[in-house]
């Protein structure tokens, strides 16, 4: 995994910018990213990430996190949105890169 997207935005607090630093240099950023990369492969359809969440059986926060990430390593593809079987409102759905 490459990182390369920054996880706390410049108008963050320190504070933000000090886990950021810690969840990476931890691993657990990329491992989160592998759980949810490796989940997002065995969807045949594009999925939101509530969806996606709720098969995991994990913190929707977490998955909508990390997918952006992942999108930004060129390792998932933001798709049209469209409503949530979950909360019944129009999310973007993703797809592992092909």
């Amino acid at each position: 995994m490459l990182n390369r997207a920054p996880i706390a935005a410049n108008a963050d607090p320190l504070t933000s910018h000090l886990a950021a630093a810690e969840i990476t240099a931890s691993g657990q950023r990329t491992s989160e990213k592998r759980k949810v990369l490796a989940a997002l492969k065995e969807e045949p359809l594009n999925i939101t990430s509530m969806e996606l969440a709720r098969r995991m059986n994990v913190d929707r926060y977490m998955v909508a996190k990390r997918l952006p990430d992942l999108a930004e390593d060129g390792l998932v593809q933001r798709c049209d949105p469209r409503n949530c079987s979950v909360t019944k409102r129009k999310a973007i759905t993703w797809r592992a890169a092909r």
